[in-house]
């Protein structure tokens, strides 16, 4: 049943001073739960992700174009005394900020949080996400991904074994799962305003969005007071659990528990492996692993990747392709769950994108609008902050503010455009 109105957190304005990836990722879920998202950039070239290594879609960068859909743009100069002055009047009025600085930026613009912001707005939800978070020894460090990837455990349980090089998880996870975090600990902060009518701080970091990723691992450690490594594909407490070589790619299987391992046998026609001491349990299993898929392997590389998905549906066994990024884009199971979708673009019209991986049984969920162009809905709101048509076009001549050089082009309502609500996730 398709939903139409307006989303869960409609009404909550967010400002989003953040840049490349963490704090815009909680910026763009925060959009597609209905928040009305205002991103503001820094004068003159905006988000450095407009300026990304291609590629580019229409001379667009795609990266950009991906983690800023359903935002409105503003394009600020905030070293100058006006341009902090305009950012002020926004954040007046906001339910929620959110920024990726390095500690101390907002202090040094003359627009701390404690100092200045709280004050002025009791009520705003001030959401900094960093490196390593506000306080400790690192407090001060930018922060990246990789390295944030190699201090939180991750890089030390990723890869094919002990004695190869460190490698880390292919997407920016600390990144994503930061802005995640970071979006969750918004809508708590709300909840609570809810009761007590007032905002706080909400502080979140690459570094434990990485060693969130480590239960497992450190359940283990905590447990037996040696560090796990790295295993491929192989889970560290259940076997088989791994990717296994077939006739034309790779499978993974998921027969985690004893019901599952006899059902893998069965369907293999691998029965004897069954009364195989070396195998009995799943103890027994984890103890020999490595003899475990080199029992397990010859079987698989009998068929192909579709035949035994076919074999394991019909039993039951849980089973899956290793797909491409575009080969996952283009799976029945993602195009139901509206995963992809498309969303109108200022200048370029229908785009692609991701959906949103949250649906609300009551609610809309998922991109309304492409990102926006540099500058795009500058004079738009402006105005809706009270400036006057003389006073834009001076903030404008004086370089304080940056709008578009000419309208977004419109091709005509596009079913997915934001004036539409047939851009909404549909319940699955």
């Amino acid at each position: 049943m398709e939903k139409r109105g307006e989303g869960a957190l409609a009404g909550i304005r967010v400002i989003e001073l953040a840049h490349i990836m963490a704090g815009p990722v909680c910026g763009l879920m925060l959009a597609d739960l209905g928040a009305e998202v205002i991103k503001v950039e820094r004068a003159p070239a905006g988000d450095d992700t407009r300026r990304s290594v291609p590629p580019e879609i229409g001379g667009e960068s795609a990266a950009y174009m991906m983690m800023n859909r359903s935002k409105r743009g503003i394009v600020l100069d905030l070293k100058r005394e006006k341009g902090r002055e305009v950012l002020l009047r926004m954040l007046d009025a906001a339910d929620v900020v959110i920024e990726n600085f390095r500690k101390g930026t907002m202090e040094r613009l003359g627009l701390g949080y404690e100092e200045v912001l709280k004050p002025r707005n009791p009520r705003l939800v001030y959401c900094a996400v960093s490196g390593y978070g506000r306080t400790g020894p690192y407090a001060d460090r930018a922060g990246f991904d990789l390295v944030a990837q190699g201090l939180s455990g991750l890089m030390s349980i990723t890869g094919e074994g002990p004695g190869r090089p460190p490698v880390k998880v292919g997407a920016p996870v600390t990144d994503i799962t930061a802005g995640i975090l970071a979006a969750l600990g918004v809508c708590s902060a709300l909840v609570q305003r809810q009761r007590t009518g007032e905002g706080q701080m909400v502080d979140t970091s690459l570094l434990e969005a990485g060693i969130t990723h480590t239960y497992w691992h450190s359940a283990i450690a905590f447990a037996t007071g040696i560090s796990p490594g790295p295993m491929g594909s192989a889970h560290p407490l259940n076997a088989p659990y791994q990717a296994f070589p077939t006739r034309d790619g790779w499978i993974n299987i998921g027969a985690a528990n004893q019901a599952n391992w006899l059902r893998l046998l069965e369907a293999l026609g691998a029965e004897e492996l069954a009364r195989d001491p070396r195998f009995a349990e799943n103890r027994d299993r984890m103890e020999h692993r490595e003899e475990l898929e080199a029992a397990l392997a010859p079987y698989f590389a009998t068929r192909t990747t579709a035949e035994w998905l076919a074999v394991f549906d019909a039993v039951g066994l849980p089973a899956g392709p290793v797909l491409s990024i575009t080969e996952m884009h283009d799976h029945p199971q993602v195009v139901a769950r509206r995963m992809v979708t498309e969303v109108s673009h200022g200048r370029l019209g229908p785009i692609r994108t991701l959906g949103c991986p949250i649906k609300l049984s009551a609610a809309p969920t998922g991109p309304r609008r492409g990102a926006p162009l540099l500058g795009e809905h500058t004079r738009e709101l402006l105005a809706e902050y009270g400036y006057s048509d003389a006073e834009i076009a001076a903030l404008l001549a004086e370089g304080v503010a940056i709008a578009a050089e000419r309208p977004a082009h419109r091709t005509g309502r596009h079913p997915l455009d934001p004036t539409s609500h047939d851009n909404t996730t549909r319940s699955g």
